[in-house]
């Protein structure tokens, strides 16, 4: 695992490209600069301007570095369509966002813990692959005062938690950011999940950090629908099928019955042999926990290696 830290990085003028004028977060100059946060804001709403309410988006990434090196999985059409979705992600919520929060698979910790660096360095999470591939870089700014909401409200829910000044974007987060943001101008700030992968804690999170939307701040899980890897091949499609099946009626119910059906996962269709290890369906649920009342839609779906692949949008 290799950790590389970008120097150089400037405070962004624009939220996203070819957009000048959207209100900021209060505290955000400070954040761009490496600055600390202010101490009197550590609890206070993210606020600045009056921001639309944010979606909130699980996702697939892929795995690796794929998009920028040909790793022999799935089909040009099947990447093609992935990559699609993903740079279309941007368009996604009806307004720019004032910053991200991004839960990726590819951390846990042992309670909820969020990266505090002003600058967040990048973490190449995978191994073996040519040297380019640890070249990549997406310098979006972090933002400390965000961070500090994100503990705030989790505490305010009897949550505790915890926050990491030295971790970087790992390939969860980097990955599906760089296609969708490329010019990595919005604040970004990445949630681990909790160790021992229990559901019903992970949607108490979700709902906990929901009054995020309000603020401006965009919510995405990134993960996989499956993910098997020692099962990766087509012969595997009954697997993935059964179990997209059945989760996208769970993940597209009402709130109450959505979130009983995601609690207890584990006994779906195929399930165990989908998640063997269920890290990568994790984030769904912190999406799942955030989106309240918002009833889900599906927002992908495709296949990869010829198994179904999915992705849901609330909000």
């Amino acid at each position: 695992m290799t950790t590389e830290k970008q120097d150089g990085l400037t405070r962004r003028a624009a939220i996203v490209a070819g957009i000048t004028g959207a209100a900021s977060f209060a505290g955000l100059a400070s954040a761009g600069s490496g600055a600390p946060a202010s101490a009197a804001s550590g609890g206070a709403a993210v606020t600045g301007g009056s921001p639309s309410r944010q979606p909130v988006v699980f996702l697939p990434h892929g795995g690796g570095p794929w998009p920028w090196i040909e790793m022999g999985i799935g089909t040009e059409e099947e990447r093609a369509a992935l990559l699609a979705y993903l740079r279309g992600l941007a368009s996604v919520p009806k307004s720019p966002p004032k910053a991200l929060l991004v839960v990726s698979a590819h951390w846990e910790e042992p309670v909820p813990t969020v990266m505090t660096s002003a600058r967040p360095p990048m973490l190449y999470d995978y191994y073996g692959f040519p040297p380019e591939t640890y070249a990549i870089t997406w310098p979006a700014p972090g933002h400390p005062e965000l961070a500090a909401r994100v503990r705030s409200l989790l505490g305010a829910a009897g949550i505790a938690s915890a926050e990491d000044g030295a971790r970087g974007f790992d390939h969860g987060t980097f990955v599906p950011l760089k296609l969708a943001f490329p010019d990595a101008a919005i604040p970004t700030v990445q949630l681990s999940l909790k160790r021992g992968l229990d559901p019903a804690e992970h949607l108490a999170i979700g709902r906990a950090l929901a009054p995020l939307r309000d603020e401006g701040v965009f919510i995405v899980g990134s993960g996989m629908s499956y993910h098997n890897l020692r099962a990766l091949h087509p012969r595997a499609e009954p697997v993935a099928r059964a179990f997209d099946t059945w989760l996208r009626d769970a993940a597209t119910r009402d709130e109450g019955e959505r979130d009983r059906l995601l609690t207890d996962w584990a006994n779906a269709p195929s399930a165990r042999a989908a998640h063997p290890r269920e890290e990568h369906l994790l984030p769904l649920m912190i999406v799942a926990g955030a989106a309240g009342k918002d009833r889900g839609r599906v927002g992908y779906d495709h296949t990869l290696v010829g198994l179904k692949l999915s992705a849901y949008h609330y909000g």
